[in-house]
């Protein structure tokens, strides 16, 4: 009977590993989309690094997979903090939120309050992020 408690415990201790190892490889995928993304949209990705912020299942092209939420931090002009988040399904990047970044012309024509900095509204699932 120890010998089967032990290959037991083996296997969930070699799961663990692998979830971890594969939760690695997502984060990191996540960094480097951040990266991307914010070049993109000519922000500064603060701290070089994401965290992750939430796991749900989501309906994609008929099949229900995880999908992951990373949060991180971008600065517009280097002097501020602003939280963005990324969603991934898998490697494909499914849904991003970032502050926006505006000129001062178009910053005096959207009403803004105090340190509240407008988002734009969130992409649906099927729209793909070029």
């Amino acid at each position: 009977m120890s010998d089967l408690s032990n290959l037991l415990l083996l296997l969930v201790l070699a799961g663990v590993v692998v979830l971890w190892l594969r939760l690695s490889a997502a984060r990191e995928l996540a960094v480097r989309e951040a990266r991307r993304l914010c070049q993109q949209h000519q922000l500064q990705l603060l701290d070089e690094t994401v965290g992750l912020r939430g796991i749900r299942l989501r309906r994609w092209n008929g099949i229900r997979m995880i999908e992951r939420c990373y949060g991180f931090e971008v600065s517009v002009d280097g002097q501020d903090r602003q939280p963005g988040r990324l969603w991934m399904v898998g490697n494909q990047t499914t849904d991003l939120s970032l502050p926006t970044t505006e000129t001062p012309a178009e910053a005096s024509t959207v009403a803004t309050t105090g340190n509240v900095v407008p988002f734009r509204p969130r992409r649906h699932v099927n729209e793909r992020i070029h």
